[in-house]
């Protein structure tokens, strides 16, 4: 039995009387025997991917896009890309992703002789990529010929020109059969900017770029899958009457690592049976379903084959299904229960999605046993989140609103923004039927925070930190603790939670509003947790 002094056990405190939310509880500390250096925060995010930030971005339309997807990954983090889009428009995303850093790009861009320099010019403009190799027949498999690169086109006035009259032929190659580390060695030595990979025909097979070298150094973390491309995830809505099979096959082809099941109430025929087809079909690509706050949700989704669960309903900061529905259950509550159950049960990790505006709030979700958590609010306003910067009161704010704003039915080409947010922040969405029209969230704007580079490693050192208060180096032995009863913690008052803040002072103001460690608050009706 737990003591006042000595705090108490998960199991004592989580007895099923009260719900509790993230700043009801505190954790008491342990011993330090280690630098913060040695605390290691990787775990897993499903059963077979593992990330060494554990934090994804929500797959909102004001959080999620490609920018937002690879900073994330590049940071070991992973980025859920929204689907309030078309398909094809979340498929290129997904794209994007995974050709931004390669081992061996299986699949490069390639042209013909008789392709010209507006080809080339149209790849840069599409993709971003100025360096094609061409062959003879302009395929990938066909015989190497030559290369085109930036600096062979940027003085050319003549777009019409055929890259046969200007492209490289003295080329420095790789020949199968040659490891990455061998490759990566002769791109080093041979001071080029791409070294196409060759058969014994001299047929092209591959490419490596020197860029994946530099990101390589400069981002050691990165979460990558086996061809050393960056992981990225991607949303499919589970919604009453919407067929969204095509989606899902379109973003496993385009190559996402993770696809999330994308619903406020994740316990629903549609999504289990969308979670079996799945799983029938795309064995090998892992799913997370929910979203789920109770273990009776949850049952039916792990033994329908979910790789992972989605913890949290009514816990956004810009949702209000507490307030319209009534339905949902504190967020630390469902955490610790989901997580507990779905471990000792099925050996499947949970994600907390929602109620996390800053590092310790994160640390008590990954405390209470959730392998990874979802950040959306934390996110928003970033410099890699959707949308454009415009001026609130003298404030630099982007726009922010809940995915339930309006009715989630499916939206056309025409109805959708490319850029969502740019031309029109908060779009709606006439329903035609008018009383189904229920809004569970809300629109607002978040101040600029920079970007999140800066941003993520500052909220892992604070998780850092709380974890070496512990005494706990890994998360799964964070989880041990906490099922064996040697994590110990405390519920708390609101006078203690006032005590545990900032209070008593008058606050200055923010002589930095770039800044993500202080900001004003209540910025157009949402309140910024970064201060």
């Amino acid at each position: 039995m737990g003591g006042g002094g000595d705090g108490w056990k998960a199991d004592e405190v989580f007895d099923g009387a009260n719900g509790y939310a993230y700043d009801d509880l505190i954790f008491l500390p342990g011993h330090i025997s280690f630098a913060i250096d040695e605390v290691d925060m990787t775990s897993k995010v499903t059963r077979n991917i593992t990330l060494r930030t554990p934090i994804l971005s929500s797959p909102m339309d004001t959080v999620t896009e490609a920018p937002m997807a690879i900073a994330l990954a590049l940071l070991g983090g992973m980025g859920i890309i929204h689907a309030n889009q078309t398909i094809d428009s979340q498929a290129s995303m997904v794209s994007k992703v995974k050709r931004y850093e390669n081992g061996f790009i299986m699949d490069p861009y390639v042209l013909g002789p008789n392709n010209t320099v507006a080809d080339v010019d149209t790849i840069k403009q599409k993709y971003g990529y100025s360096s094609i190799p061409i062959t003879e027949n302009g395929q990938l498999g066909g015989v190497l010929v030559g290369i085109i690169t930036s600096r062979d086109i940027d003085m050319i006035t003549d777009r019409n020109l055929k890259v046969m009259d200007i492209m490289s032929t003295d080329l420095v190659v790789g020949r199968e059969p040659i490891t990455l580390t061998e490759a990566n060695q002769k791109l080093q030595s041979s001071k080029v900017g791409k070294l196409p990979i060759l058969n014994k025909d001299g047929e092209l097979v591959a490419m490596i770029s020197r860029n994946d070298l530099k990101k390589n150094k400069t981002f050691p973390h990165a979460t990558k899958d086996q061809n050393k491309q960056l992981r990225v995830a991607a949303a499919v809505p589970t919604v009453e009457g919407q067929d969204e099979w095509a989606r899902a096959e379109a973003l496993v082809a385009a190559g996402a690592d993770l696809i999330v099941l994308d619903s406020e109430q994740g316990d629903s025929d549609i999504q289990i049976k969308m979670l079996k087809k799945f799983k029938h079909h795309f064995p090998t690509v892992d799913v997370v379903a929910g979203n789920v706050v109770s273990c009776r949700q949850c049952k039916p989704l792990l033994d329908a084959g979910a790789d992972g669960l989605r913890v949290g309903m009514g816990a956004s900061s810009v949702g209000t299904s507490g307030e319209v529905s009534a339905i949902g259950r504190p967020q630390a509550t469902a955490v610790y229960s989901i997580a507990k159950y779905a471990k000792q049960n099925y050996g499947v990790p949970v994600i907390a999605d929602g109620g996390i505006g800053n590092s310790g709030q994160l640390m008590k979700a990954v405390a209470l046993g959730a392998s990874s958590v979802i950040c959306g609010s934390m996110f928003a306003g970033s410099e890699e989140s959707p949308g454009e910067y415009f001026y609130h009161e003298g404030m630099r704010v982007k726009s922010f609103r809940g995915m339930r704003t309006m009715p989630q039915i499916r939206r056309n080409s025409s109805a959708t923004p490319k850029h969502s947010g740019v031309s029109n922040p908060f779009p709606l969405m006439e329903s035609p039927t008018p009383s189904k029209n229920v809004r569970l969230g809300v629109s607002a704007a978040v101040v600029d925070k920079g970007s999140v580079h800066n941003l993520i490693p500052y909220i892992i050192m604070g998780v850092k930190h709380g974890m070496q208060d512990m005494g706990i180096k890994k998360v799964p032995i964070l989880h041990d603790a906490l099922y064996s009863g040697q994590l110990r913690m405390e519920c708390r008052s609101s006078s203690a939670q006032k005590e545990g803040a900032v209070h008593d002072l008058k606050r200055a103001p923010n002589p930095n509003p770039r800044s993500p460690f202080r900001g004003p608050r209540n910025v157009a009706g949402i309140n910024n947790r970064w201060d």
